[in-house]
Parts: structure tokens; C-alpha cells; sequence
């Protein structure tokens, strides 16, 4: 315990209150304190006796210093569910990562607005101090500002963490210009099957980079080459290879040309992000990318992140499963363009805003009004494509819906090995879901949902599925182990509820 510090303190207190529902107010209430208080403590600005900590545990009926990732916690779902209202898209996770590594490339201050409380972000923090940033939370919690010492202690770097993010290997960018040699922890995060570094590797290779894998750890080496010009061909267009040759780029005074990049919304934020440092980008949204680096970065800079894609389609998805009216406000409509047109071709009715600028200026915003619909099944396969195709993490909400749906409709995951597997869970709750090879399933619908108990798979989007099918399922579902859920999403349960929903928060 004596190793936490009281803004990780202060973060599991709020965590435990938010998930036993309580206002700041209610909490310094039971404790005979001020809500004022209880601010400075959730924002670590107040260091805690051991007492202290004891009478905030009874009061939330949490053991806070073991409530960390390792301690379970679950949802109890009552059904079914008709949610009303509108929500609004919280910021994208997959950027906030993304702009979390790239702090390591700027001297200056760096201050990241409204990015998401989840467990990812927690996790990479935990990384980012263990090597000598200060990463320190506005007293809203609206604001983390980074910032970096001059020489990182990578030596130092907390391993258990970066082993449960998947984001680590994105430090790879950024610190080959870092030192000339280091050692990164092996990437974690959900369990989707084999996901090679090699795309990576053979990018980097471009500045110098050489990776070996040993016990537990990547040991990398750098031996910068010479020239003032570097022309890339990505093997893979994936988004993190994309952006950590982007993080490389950067900080090479010369220019640097990506063919096959990643024009998705995390990558696209990231080039805004580096443009405002100084970094110069042409084709934006592309799939050649042009950059002009710097030998050093060293800005004072205030950026937000745009709104989820992802987290708009899961509410997408709510209303649907749960034959709801609900207007999901600040969609960025750019980057579900292609899932409204299957919907729509599907069946689906819907309103959409006029268009507005997300606050980074440039993503495309509007409020999107979900209508009760019937639907059928889609014409042909469902299957992911890099952008402007329709998004891989939004192709498993795909398979709830198809099981809402009348008629058969055929998922194809290509990308992962294991994450169809896991939408094979949607049977426990009544889904007709038949699993044709480790990437293909065909969904028969319409689904009369039942509610069930399960376990938590240990991959984000169907975890969520499961969540999100449960709230439509006839009685109590019990969903089990939801960490992974928190990873990527910031206090749903709560926000659902707040449009209609029966979903408990509750620990053994």
C-alpha cells in the first residue's frame, strides 16, 4: 500500500463510489466530511492516513488497496429493457492511448482534454510514471497533463502494467530515437488469438530498429541510418503500426513517406495532434502519409481527442437490441458511414443532425436518433475492411443485431482468430449463433433473449455484446468479471441506467 500514491488512491475511491452509485456529496455525507473533501482526495490531492482509508473502504464496501484489476467485479442485468433519452459519445479511447505515447515525443507540457477514465488509460499512467512522467489529473478530471523528464527511467518501467495494455508496443516509436537500446514488457490486452509485431518490425527497420524477442520482454536495439529521406510500404494497414511509424517520423528531421497507412480516426487524431506540435502532414485521411519531422519537440500544447466511433456504435446497438428510441449525440458520422448504410439496408430508421466540428476542428459530428425497427437480414456477409470500410471493432455489435433480426446473416471476422468464438456466447442468452470456423458465424433471428449467467469473455467488443443483449433478455442476467469492459468503456453501466437500464454493480 505504501507504494500507491493518492492520485491512484484517490482513482480506486472513485471508481468503488461511481459503482456503488453514490454522489460525492452522499459519500462525504456517510463519512461525516465535505463534498469539497472528497473532491481533493479523488483528485490526489490529499494524502490519506490508513484509518481514513478503512472508513472509506466500510463506507463503499469496497477493499479499496485490492480492488485493483485483479479484483473482480460483476453486472446483475434485470430485463427487458426500454431505454429513452439521448447520451452523448464519450472521447475516443484508441486516440487517447495513441496520444498518451506520443507525449513521450514532446519536451514541453503536453495536456490532454476529456479523454476517457477507463482502465486502459489507468494502466498506460501507471507505465508512463513508472518512467518518469508526471501525469497529473485537473481537479475536474477533465484535463491529464504529461509531462516528461529529460531522460526517461526505462529501466524502471512497471512491467505488470504494461503487460495489460496492448498500447505498450506503440512506445516503440517513440523511444527509438529514446536510446540506443531497451527493453518493452510483451503486449497484452484482450485475447483476439495472434497478433504479430511483425508489421511493426519491418517499418521501424526504416530507422534503425531491431527488435529480439526474449524471456518476457522485447530487447530492442537502435542504430539510426544516415539520409535525410525514408519511403515505407506497410505490410499491414493496421492502426498502431501506422501510428508508430508516424511517432518515429516525427522526430526525424527529414521526410518520411508511409504508403498503405491507416486513414482510421485514432491515426487521423494523431497526425492533428503532431501537426499542432509542429510536426508537418500531408494526406491526412489517406493512405499515403508525408511527414516532416523534428530533430527535437518541444511544445506546450492543449489537445482533445474526438468522439468514439466505437462507443457510438454499442449505443447504436442498445437501442436496437432493445427496440428503443434514443438520440446518441456527437457521432462522429465520418467513421459510420458505411455501418448506417448496412443498417439501413437492414431496415433500420434513423434521423441524423446537421453536421458539426468536434473540438479538434476537423471530425465531422452529428446527433443520430435511433428509431424502433424491424429488421431483416442483411443481403450479404458482414465483414470488416480498413477505412473507409466498415470498422473491426464494430463488426461483433454486428452479430447482436443480425440475432435481432428476421432471417440468416453471415459474420466474417478475418482479422481475429478468437473473437468470433467468443460471439458464440450470445447462444447463453437465446441467440441461434453457429460457429462455421474460427472466423465465420451465421446468426439466425429474431432472438426471444433469455437471461442467463455467464462469464466475461476476455475480449473488449463481445464482452459488451453480452451486456448489451443482456439488457434485452426476458429476467436476471448475471455477466461476470467485466474488467475487460472497463478497459474501454467509462462508467456504462451508470450511463445506461440513466436512459432506462437495470444493471447492478456488485462484487462477491
Amino acid at each position: 500500500m505504501a507504494d500507491l500514491l493518492p492520485s491512484s488512491i484517490g482513482t480506486l475511491i472513485r471508481d468503488a463510489r461511481k459503482q456503488r452509485g453514490l454522489t460525492q456529496q452522499q459519500l462525504a455525507t456517510e463519512l461525516g466530511t465535505s463534498q469539497s473533501a472528497i473532491h481533493r482526495i479523488e483528485s490526489g490531492g490529499q494524502n490519506l492516513s490508513l484509518e481514513m482509508i478503512n472508513r472509506i473502504a466500510s463506507a463503499l464496501e469496497s477493499p479499496l488497496i485490492s480492488a485493483g484489476p485483479s479484483g473482480p467485479t460483476h453486472l446483475r442485468v434485470e430485463g427487458p429493457t426500454t431505454l429513452s433519452g439521448s447520451i452523448v459519445v464519450r472521447s475516443s479511447k484508441n486516440a487517447a492511448v495513441a496520444l498518451m505515447c506520443a507525449s513521450l515525443l514532446n519536451h514541453g507540457r503536453t495536456v490532454l482534454r476529456g479523454i476517457a477514465q477507463i482502465e486502459e488509460v489507468n494502466r498506460l499512467i501507471e507505465v508512463l510514471t513508472s518512467i518518469g512522467v508526471s501525469a497529473t489529473w485537473s481537479d475536474d478530471r477533465t484535463e491529464l497533463q504529461l509531462v516528461r523528464p529529460a531522460e526517461l527511467d526505462l529501466a524502471a518501467m512497471d512491467a505488470a502494467a504494461a503487460r495489460r495494455t496492448r498500447s505498450i508496443i506503440m512506445f516503440l516509436g517513440p523511444l527509438l530515437h529514446e536510446q540506443q537500446s531497451f527493453d518493452l514488457p510483451y503486449a497484452g490486452g484482450c485475447n483476439l488469438g495472434i497478433r504479430t509485431i511483425t508489421p511493426h518490425l519491418h517499418a521501424l527497420r526504416h530507422f534503425g530498429l531491431e527488435v529480439r524477442a526474449t524471456q518476457g520482454f522485447y530487447h530492442a536495439s537502435v542504430q539510426e541510418p544516415g539520409g535525410n529521406r525514408r519511403s515505407i510500404t506497410l505490410i499491414e494497414r493496421g492502426d498502431t503500426v501506422t501510428e508508430n511509424v508516424l511517432m518515429a517520423a516525427a522526430q526525424f528531421p527529414g521526410t518520411t513517406v508511409i504508403r498503405n497507412a491507416s486513414a482510421n480516426y485514432m491515426v487521423q487524431d494523431l497526425c492533428f495532434f503532431l501537426q499542432q506540435l509542429g510536426v508537418r502532414i500531408e494526406g491526412i485521411g489517406t493512405t499515403t502519409l508525408e511527414v516532416r519531422g523534428l530533430s527535437r519537440i518541444d511544445s506546450d500544447i492543449t489537445f482533445a481527442p474526438s468522439e468514439d466511433p466505437i462507443e457510438a456504435m454499442s449505443l447504436m446497438t442498445a437501442a436496437i437490441v432493445t427496440r428503443s428510441e434514443l438520440t446518441i449525440c456527437r457521432a462522429p458520422i465520418e467513421f459510420l458511414d458505411i455501418e448506417l448504410a448496412i443498417l439501413a439496408e437492414m431496415g433500420l430508421k434513423y434521423h441524423l443532425s446537421p453536421e458539426y466540428a468536434a473540438e479538434n476542428g476537423r471530425t465531422r459530428l452529428v446527433d443520430l436518433t435511433v428509431l424502433p425497427s424491424d429488421l431483416h437480414a442483411a443481403a450479404d456477409k458482414i465483414h470488416a475492411m480498413p477505412f473507409p470500410g466498415l470498422n473491426i471493432d464494430n463488426l461483433p455489435f454486428f452479430a447482436v443485431i443480425a440475432a435481432a433480426a428476421e432471417g440468416r446473416t453471415m459474420i466474417h471476422d478475418w482479422v481475429y482468430e478468437n473473437r468470433a468464438i467468443h460471439l458464440v456466447d450470445l447462444t447463453k442468452l437465446g441467440a441461434d449463433v453457429q460457429l462455421l470456423d474460427p472466423h465465420r458465424i451465421v446468426v439466425t433471428g429474431p432472438t426471444r433473449w433469455r437471461g442467463q449467467e455467464l462469464v466475461c469473455p476476455q475480449a473488449l467488443r463481445p464482452a459488451v455484446c453480452l451486456l448489451l443483449a443482456a439488457m434485452a433478455a426476458r429476467g436476471t442476467s448475471v455477466l461476470r468479471d467485466v474488467y475487460v469492459i472497463n478497459r474501454g468503456y467509462e462508467d456504462l453501466p451508470n450511463r445506461l441506467n440513466a436512459l432506462g437500464a437495470h444493471i447492478e454493480v456488485f462484487k462477491d
